[in-house]
């Protein structure tokens, strides 16, 4: 149950990543890497479906979390060059935020059941 709710959210983000990027003018270097690191959250979380042990398993979530962490550094450094508000930006860090944690709790438990 949490992974598929780890998968929905993951997807219903990066869809939220998709269109902000799009009301984005210029800036088209730094867009893409946002959108790339976003997108590939959920990416890597679909892959656990297919991973080759749990070593695997692990390895992919944590890349996911890495990535969530890029995404964030993203939304920071766009705030900060004021290319989007801070008020835009809140609703999509929590989302990013709460993802990262979902990630962390499943690499733990995975971990400790190994």
């Amino acid at each position: 149950m949490a992974a598929s709710k780890l998968r929905i959210r993951s997807t219903d983000f990066a869809v939220r990543i998709i269109k902000l990027c799009e009301s984005i003018k210029g800036h088209y270097s730094l867009v893409n890497q946002m959108e790339r690191a976003a997108t590939s959250i959920g990416a890597n979380i679909r892959e656990t479906n297919y991973a080759h042990g749990k070593a695997d398993f692990i390895a992919k979530l944590q890349i996911a979390l890495k990535e969530c962490y890029e995404t964030e550094y993203w939304l920071e450094l766009f705030v900060k060059a004021d290319i989007i508000g801070r008020e835009e930006a809140t609703d999509v860090y929590n989302d990013c935020g709460s993802i990262r944690r979902m990630l962390i709790a499943s690499i733990n438990t995975a971990k400790e059941n190994n």
